[in-house]
């Protein structure tokens, strides 16, 4: 028994506190009711599981895959793949061609098989999974889990009975933090649990990964430690860097922009991107906001491509110059 609480003790937050039930998920309440359904009626089909990362994909047909089968049942019943593994076309026909071709231990009942990050297989190994996934159905049942749908080739998709994640809402990650916070007894505060929710941007993975670090790292959740830990502008640098653009001549904003980058160690990439929310709050004349919004994208653009930060930043300057008149 102690080995077992030690073993909890030392996993990341974020497998320490996965959902190990279809009850204890938190949001998709549609998605789990149906699948509830399929399971209860003994119905249950291909599945092809997408959204983007934390939304619960994974934790949902594990959880699944718990309902169905006895802890005694599971490693002889269930076989999971993930991006780690190598899924070209040599596993297919290997590996799961086999898994799925051999019949259950049992008297009912069928095998499943998760396919986890399914939109990095390759399309060679995706069309010779079609052709199984037919043969093979009264033995087995297929969960693919993906980011991006256009990923998976048409024939995988109109044998799966689809479901999409979106991203979490902040009253949906809410209840799970402040349980994870009352579990390890730690001290957050409001504006942490904000600035945690703000950043994931609907991804419950990252809430937690990002609770865990900031409190080893820094003692304390506060929204300045959180913002801190992840290297992220805080709000207030932003709103400075915003009056700076406004108000300030080309020269001194360029020095000051450049100062606090250095100081802080900032990406210009992340100052774009949360300048880009603080820009839209102000009531610019539409023509002047479209162009400058179009010029920042183009910056952004520019940076992914690998151009010089310095170089960007004197764009990004000059974007905000015609608004000086309009502001004074």
């Amino acid at each position: 028994m102690t080995n077992i609480k030690d073993k909890s003790k030392n996993l990341p937050w974020v497998e320490k506190y996965r959902p190990a039930q279809l009850d204890d998920l938190i949001s998709h309440e549609e998605i789990i009711r149906t699948i509830n359904k399929f399971i209860e009626a003994n119905q249950l089909p291909h599945l092809l599981l997408y959204g983007p990362p934390g939304t619960g994909k994974t934790s949902t047909i594990l959880a699944c895959a718990r309902k169905l089968y006895t802890p005694a049942q599971f490693n002889s019943m269930v076989l999971e793949l993930n991006a780690s593994d190598d899924r070209g076309i040599g596993i297919v026909r290997g590996q799961i061609l086999s898994f799925a071709s051999t019949g259950t231990i049992y008297r009912s009942g069928y095998k499943l098989i998760i396919l986890d990050e399914a939109d990095a297989m390759t399309n060679d190994a995706q069309n010779a999974l079609r052709r199984i996934i037919e043969k093979y159905t009264e033995n087995v049942r297929f969960c693919i889990i993906c980011n991006y749908l256009s990923k998976i080739i048409p024939a995988l998709q109109s044998r799966c009975t689809k479901f999409r994640f979106g991203p979490l809402q902040p009253e949906q990650i809410l209840p799970r933090l402040e349980y994870v916070i009352e579990q390890e007894k730690l001290d957050v505060s409001e504006d942490g649990k904000i600035a945690l929710i703000t950043l994931s941007g609907g991804d419950m993975r990252k809430v937690i990964n990002v609770l865990q670090s900031t409190w080893l790292a820094l003692g304390s959740v506060t929204e300045d430690n959180v913002y801190t830990c992840v290297g992220h502008p805080l709000p207030v640098d932003i709103k400075n860097i915003l009056a700076w653009l406004l108000n300030e001549t080309y020269q001194l904003a360029y020095c000051k922009i450049q100062d606090l980058k250095t100081r802080k160690g900032l990406a210009l990439q992340d100052i774009l991107t949360e300048l880009h929310v603080f820009v839209n709050k102000i009531e610019f004349p539409e023509p002047m906001l479209i162009d400058l919004v179009i010029k920042l994208a183009e910056i952004e653009k520019r940076l992914i491509l690998g151009s010089s930060e310095a170089v960007q930043l004197n764009a990004l300057v000059a974007a905000f110059q015609p608004l000086h008149d309009i502001e004074t």
